[in-house]
């Protein structure tokens, strides 16, 4: 004997939920993931994480003791970051300095705005 189901709910399920957030660029998209590849390296992280916390603009020759490397691997991993744009550098004499650029750690920022998701 056959039988007729009912329907009971006909909303979509809870696994559907549209995304309310705007899309980003293709352009923003590479840009960014260019950003979070310099990142992508320990030893880049603590580089960023030192410099956003420095007062001012800090020697590769400071540097070298606090992430126990040697000089030649902070200045690769320097050198990574400012062609990645996260970080400036400033030569004073023969000593370069190195600062975070604040602009490129907005960018990153954004890209987990939950604020401007939930809205």
């Amino acid at each position: 004997m056959l039988r007729a189901l009912t329907v009971l709910d006909r909303a979509p399920a809870n696994c559907c939920t549209p995304l309310a957030a705007p899309t980003m660029s293709e352009q923003d998209a590479e840009t960014t993931a260019l950003l979070f590849k310099a990142l992508s390296d320990p030893g880049r992280v603590k580089i960023v994480n030192l410099l956003s916390n420095a007062e001012e603009p800090v020697c590769v020759c400071d540097l070298t003791p606090r992430l126990g490397l040697s000089q030649p691997t902070v200045s690769f991993h320097l050198g990574k970051l400012v062609r990645a744009g996260l970080l400036e550098r400033e030569q004073r004499g023969v000593w370069a300095f190195y600062s975070v650029d604040r602009r490129a750690l907005a960018r990153l920022s954004t890209v987990f705005d939950l604020e401007g998701a939930a809205a």
